[in-house]
């Protein structure tokens, strides 16, 4: 049964639709201060390798939604820390919001510089930088080199390698997709015997 194939295939034309563009602008934006939402880069990745002509575009819109998006976060952190808080902490992100607060209290500007490539979400990140009141400037100055080196870098290497590396890709997808699920269990697995 071709499962992850079907799937894969199914993603790359909807990376090709005329309307993907709008819908990586939505999800960059959103993502930034809604809690649930995955990193665009889910769907960033795609787009790239189906068109790779328009990669850098597409990391462009990534980026400046994203930012944008970063705004609203950084406004919900600095006037309406009340109403996020508690989706924050029944949604699991609570010691991660801690962590990212101790590390402005440390390192300011810098934390969120390598936001764009921590695995702490984006979004915990801008509403804890209005919680602090971090200046405005730096932390836009930050978002925009973070995420922009983040964006740009998965593009480009999608453009320039993608091309080569997709026959392989769909040559070997369903061992890929298996033996990623078979790491997942086994990972929750062992998460489980550890509580």
């Amino acid at each position: 049964m071709q499962v992850f194939e079907k799937i894969y295939r199914g993603v790359m034309q909807f990376a090709r639709r005329k309307q993907a563009p709008y819908y990586l602008s939505a999800l960059s934006f959103v993502e930034s201060f809604i809690l649930p939402f995955p990193p665009p880069d889910v769907m960033l990745a795609p787009m790239a390798l189906a068109r790779p002509s328009r990669a850098l575009h597409f990391a462009t819109l990534t980026l400046v939604f994203s930012v944008l998006g970063g705004l609203v976060g950084y406004a919900i952190g600095a006037f309406l820390f009340d109403l996020a808080e508690p989706y924050i902490s029944s949604w699991g992100y609570q010691a991660r919001f801690d962590t990212v607060i101790l590390w402005f209290k440390q390192w300011g500007f810098w934390a969120v510089l390598v936001a764009g490539f921590s695995p702490v979400p984006y979004k915990i990140f801008t509403i804890a930088a209005g919680v602090l009141n971090l200046a405005i400037l730096p932390f836009l100055f930050a978002s925009i080199i973070g995420r922009g080196a983040r964006f740009f870098t998965l593009a480009w290497c999608l453009a320039r390698f993608g091309p080569a590396i997709e026959p392989k890709l769909v040559k070997y997808i369903e061992y890929i997709g298996w033996a990623i699920v078979v790491a997942l269990l086994i990972a929750i697995g062992i998460y489980n015997i550890k509580q």
